[in-house]
C-alpha cells in the first residue's frame, strides 16, 4: 500500500488531479472561518454550545455537519452544500414524475449536463430563500436566550447576508465542481468529508477534557472507556465497509451471434446490485424530516410543539424508533427512484442479454425488482443500526453526542464511503498506467463488461 502511495506521485497526470483536489479543499477550509459580516460570532458560538448540550442534536447539528462547522460559526460558507443537495434530490424526484425531465434524463451526456443547469439555479433559490430566513431569526433576541447576535438589524443587514451566504453557497458548488472535472474523488462527497474530518481535533479534546479530574464535564470517562470505543470504532468502520462494498451479482449471458464463420457473444457477465443502493441519503431524509419539530420546537413556545420536540429529539426512545423506521422506509423510496429495473430489463434484452432461467422482458424486470426488494431490507436495517448508534453509545458510556457521534451514525458512513470510493478512483488511474494498486488481490474482474448492463 505504502508503494502504491508513492506510485501516485510519479505520475504527472495523477499528481496534478491530487494537488488541486487538496488545494481546493484547502481554499474551502479556509472560507469556513470568514465571518459573515455584522453579527457578533462569539455571542452565536455560545448559543450553539449551550443548544449542543441541551438539545443533543438538531437540524442544525445535520446543517453544521455537512458545513463542517460553519452554520456553528455562521461564516460565508454558513450553507454550506445544503442548498445543492436539496436542489439535486427536488430535481430527482421531478425527473421520475415530469415526462419532459425524464426525457431528458434519457438523451445522455447532453440531458446531463441541462440537468445539472436546472440544479445549479435551484441551488441558488434555495440558498437566496435559507439566507433571507436566517437573517430574519438572528434579528430576534429572544431567539437566543437574550444574546444581541446581529449589530445593526434591518433590511441593510437582511440584503448583506442574503449576498453573503449565497455567494459564499455558489462558490462551494464551484469548488466542488473543480475537484470533479480536473482532481480526483467526487467533489462535494470530498467537501463534506473534510468538513467531518476536520471536528476531529475537537472530539479528541473533548475526550481529554472528559478523563481530566475536576473537568467541567458531567460525565467523567477512564481510559479503559476510551479503548473500548476505540474498539468500537474499529467494529464500526469494518462493518461500514462491508455494508458499502456489499452486493449482490446477478450472472447475465450474452446471445451467440453467428457471422460467417465466426461466433461472437456467449459471455458470462454479471450485474452488481449493492447491499446499500440509497448511500447516506436515507439517513439524511429521515434525520431531517424528524429532527424539524425539534428545530421549530426552539423557536415556537408552543405547548404541543415543545412536547412533541422532545419526543424527536436525541436520546429519547421514540427518536430512535421513529428513525429507524424513516431510514428503512426511505432506503426503498431512494432505492425505487435510483435503480429503474424495466430500463435496465429492455437494455438488457436490447443488446441481447439475458438471466439464465429467466425470460427477456417483462419477467425480467420483475425478477430484478424481487431482489432489489430482498437485498434493500437488511441494507436499510443495517443503516438505521449505524445511524442510531451515536445515541446508544453516548447513553451506554456516558460521553457527550458530539463525541458518539464520531463511533457511528452519519459523519464515519460518509467518511468511509468517501475514502474507499477515491482509493478506488486512484488504483483505476494507478492500473492503466500499469502500476500495482493499493489492493493487490481482490480486484473486481469483468468490471468494464458488467457497467455495460
Amino acid at each position: 500500500m505504502l508503494r502504491a502511495f508513492a506510485d501516485t506521485f510519479k505520475i504527472p497526470d495523477l499528481r496534478k488531479k491530487i494537488l488541486i483536489t487538496f488545494g481546493v479543499i484547502a481554499v474551502y477550509r479556509l472560507g469556513t472561518f470568514i465571518p459573515t459580516p455584522g453579527i457578533d460570532g462569539a455571542k452565536l458560538s455560545q448559543f450553539f454550545d449551550n443548544l449542543a448540550r441541551t438539545q443533543g442534536g438538531n437540524l442544525f447539528g445535520v446543517m453544521n455537519l455537512f458545513s463542517g462547522g460553519a452554520i456553528h460559526r455562521l461564516t460565508i460558507f454558513a450553507l454550506g452544500i445544503m442548498p445543492y443537495i436539496s436542489s439535486s434530490i427536488i430535481m430527482q424526484l421531478l425527473t421520475v414524475v415530469i415526462p419532459s425531465l425524464e426525457k431528458l434524463a434519457k438523451e445522455g451526456e447532453i440531458g446531463r449536463k441541462k440537468i445539472n443547469q436546472y440544479t445549479r439555479y435551484g441551488t441558488i433559490v434555495l440558498s437566496v430563500i435559507q439566507s433571507f430566513f436566517i437573517a430574519l431569526w438572528l434579528e430576534n433576541p429572544t431567539r437566543f436566550d437574550g444574546l444581541q447576535i446581529v449589530e445593526d438589524p434591518g433590511w441593510g443587514f437582511r440584503l448583506l447576508t442574503v449576498l453573503t451566504l449565497t455567494t459564499g453557497s455558489a462558490f462551494i458548488m464551484w469548488l466542488g465542481e473543480q475537484i470533479q472535472e480536473k482532481g480526483i474523488g467526487n467533489g462535494m462527497s470530498l467537501l463534506i468529508t473534510a468538513g467531518i474530518l476536520s471536528r476531529v481535533p475537537t472530539a479528541v479534546f473533548q475526550i481529554g477534557a472528559l478523563m481530566r479530574p475536576g473537568s467541567s464535564q458531567q460525565a467523567q470517562i477512564d481510559a479503559l472507556t476510551v479503548v473500548l470505543m476505540l474498539g468500537i470504532m474499529v467494529a464500526a468502520i469494518i462493518a461500514v465497509i462491508l455494508l458499502t462494498q456489499g452486493e449482490r451479482k446477478i450472472p447475465v449471458q450474452d446471445a451467440k451471434r453467428v457471422v460467417g464463420r465466426k461466433v461472437f457473444g456467449g459471455q458470462s457477465t454479471f450485474i452488481p446490485f449493492k447491499v446499500n443502493n440509497g448511500g447516506v441519503m436515507p439517513i439524511i431524509f429521515a434525520q431531517s424530516i424528524i429532527l424539524f419539530p425539534a428545530t421549530i420546537g426552539i423557536f415556537v413556545p408552543n405547548h404541543f410543539i415543545q412536547q412533541m420536540a422532545g419526543a424527536l429529539s436525541h436520546g429519547h426512545w421514540f427518536y430512535e424508533v421513529m428513525t429507524m423506521l424513516m431510514i428503512v422506509f426511505f432506503s426503498y423510496f431512494y432505492t425505487a427512484i435510483a435503480f429503474n429495473p424495466i430500463d435496465v430489463a429492455d437494455n438488457m434484452k436490447k443488446y441481447g442479454g439475458f438471466i439464465p432461467g429467466v425470460r427477456p422482458g417483462t419477467p425480467t424486470a420483475e425478477y430484478f425488482d424481487h431482489i432489489i426488494n430482498r437485498i434493500t431490507l437488511p441494507g436499510g436495517i443495517f443503516l438505521a443500526i449505524i445511524a442510531v448508534a451515536p445515541d446508544i453509545i453516548g447513553a451506554w458510556l456516558k460521553v457527550p453526542y458530539q463525541v458518539a457521534d464520531f463511533f457511528g451514525g452519519t459523519a464515519l458512513l460518509i467518511v468511509v464511503g468517501v475514502s474507499l470510493d477515491t482509493i478506488k478512483q486512484i488504483e483505476s488511474q494507478l492500473l492503466m498506467r500499469h502500476y500495482e494498486g493499493f489492493m493487490k488481490r481482490g480486484r473486481i474482474r469483468g468490471r468494464q463488461r458488467a457497467a455495460a448492463y
